[in-house]
């Protein structure tokens, strides 16, 4: 009669030994002073590269390393709170990898995790492709709250996209609880639905286009880091001249941020004469912010739909512009630039289009009719510009700081034109200054033309065929330099 000997076999009413302590970490990327996880390294001290396997965590949390002389193990010690469900997810599908390290004395410090080819091995849903795209948005994250350490992590952006199913749900494990809630329950009833035979192949194809959008974008927390109010200045003043009362209302909504480290809970309004610089100064406030921007017409809005998206139940649904808009920017903080706002009212449609932006602008969360969830938008500052305040509605007007912005005197349009616009034409036409000179005369000529009109587009314009013209003498009549007149300018200009 065979005997078995059970000596070794595991014991699956063995409760897991858990070896490691977390620790909270927000830091962009992983060094050997600040590294992922830390592995015991008292028996040995492991190699700079290392092969092997992190071990089952219903088992044990170890790593165990492939080596010439054996499979020896080591504890994990201590764990980025971000990569706690990482390394648990590799651990349970027994993914090949390779550490990079430096031994310590707190032991060795991993700062680097690749997957390599092995036979037969299992792999992950894009390969190595996947893994480091998983550990960059662990690493773009903020450490999750101590009482929720025992799941995933979310987002970042790379070059890879979430795309097929399988690597929806693999992120969807490795993210976790980094998400927001509720998009974390929501990406999981959609899951369901792209899986489903249940449903009609149309409904799963929305559903899995509805979870690849929501899964490219990196969910951030409303915390904003310290932003230098000299550097600010100085962004302020390369991009617009005079303008020191609107300069100062940014200043002073920086300095904000730096006390509180949130958004201020009104936007910008910029209301003034077109071609006053109104969408340089928002440009110049997303370059400030450090956030990416995206734009917003409004005059060409003329059906709310196009703002909230249509229904799943059409064949040919879509999500809304302002949900693509954060598709495109891969992040949830951005800068929205909403031009042209006082045309919002003057929908031709099924409603106002203005009404739509209320609830982005309230930063409670805006709903997208495809997407069909709430979209947070704590991390959004609009910017709006509008040529009149009256015909902006009060409910639409109360989200916002109004900023009003006069209109140029001729001296600074004469500075305007002669250190700003014409230098910035030359210097993009690959022209010397030298080869294209305005006498004070002529400066007067161009500031008179154009004495009646609002803005310094027409300045710009100006400069642009002046400069066009000393080209075109310089190269089809060889002369070494134009100098511009009073007549001269009158007979180009008109």
């Amino acid at each position: 009669m065979p005997v078995f000997d059970f000596s070794n076999a595991s014991n699956p009413n063995k409760e897991a030994e858990c070896t490691y302590t977390t620790f909270q970490s927000n830091e962009p990327e992983a060094t050997p002073d600040k590294p992922i996880l830390i592995l015991e390294n008292q028996k040995k001290k492991w190699a700079h590269h290392s092969n092997g396997f992190f071990t089952n965590p219903n088992q044990r949390t170890s790593f165990e390393f492939e080596e010439e002389e054996g499979k020896p193990n080591a504890d994990i010690l201590q764990v980025d709170s971000r990569f706690v469900s990482l390394l648990r997810w590799l651990g349970e599908h027994h993914i090949h990898v390779q550490l990079s390290g430096k031994n310590t004395e707190k032991g060795y410090a991993v700062y680097k995790i690749r997957e390599i080819a092995f036979g037969g091995g299992t792999k992950l849903s894009a390969e190595d492709g996947f893994l480091q795209f998983m550990i960059e948005r662990l690493l773009a994250s903020s450490a999750p709250s101590e009482e929720i350490l025992d799941e995933e992590q979310e987002e970042m952006g790379d070059d890879m996209k979430l795309t097929s199913l399988q690597s929806i749900t693999d992120f969807m494990t490795c993210a976790g609880r980094t998400l927001p809630e509720n998009i974390r329950l929501w990406a999981r009833r959609n899951l369901a639905v792209a899986r489903s035979n249940e449903v009609s192949q149309e409904e799963r194809r929305h559903a899995q286009r509805a979870l690849s959008i929501m899964m490219n974008i990196q969910w951030k927390q409303n915390y904003f880091g310290a932003i230098d109010p000299k550097e600010a200045r100085r962004i302020l003043d390369e991009e617009l001249y005079g303008m020191e009362r609107v300069k100062q209302r940014i200043i002073e909504t920086i300095i904000q941020i730096n006390r509180t480290h949130t958004l201020p809970a009104y936007g910008l309004l910029l209301v003034g004469p077109a071609g006053t610089g109104k969408s340089q100064i928002a440009y110049a406030v997303a370059r400030i912010l450090k956030l990416p921007w995206t734009t917003l017409d409004m005059s060409s809005i003329n059906d709310p739909e196009q703002l909230t998206g249509s229904s799943r139940v059409y064949a040919n649904a879509k999500p809304g512009i302002i949900m693509e808009a954060f598709s495109m920017a891969g992040a949830s903080n951005l800068v929205f630039i909403i031009n042209e706002l006082d045309k919002a009212s003057s929908g031709k449609g099924n409603g106002n289009p203005a009404d739509v932006l209320l609830t982005l602008l309230d930063n409670l969360g805006f709903t997208d009719n495809y997407m069909e969830c709430m979209i947070p938008t704590v991390g959004v500052y609009p910017i709006a510009t509008a040529n009149e305040k009256d015909q902006i509605s009060a409910p639409l007007m109360s989200r916002f700081a109004v900023i009003d912005i006069p209109d140029y005197t001729p001296e600074e349009k004469k500075i305007i034109f002669s250190k700003f616009a014409l230098p910035k034409v030359l210097k993009r036409m690959q022209m010397k200054e030298s080869e294209c000179i305005i006498t004070p005369e002529a400066l007067d000529a161009v500031i008179e033309k154009y004495e009646h009109t609002t803005g310094i587009r027409d300045l710009e314009q100006a400069a642009e065929h002046l400069a066009a013209n000393a080209l075109y003498q310089i190269e089809a009549e060889h002369a070494k330099s134009v100098v511009f007149d009073r007549n001269m300018v009158e007979n180009l200009l008109g």
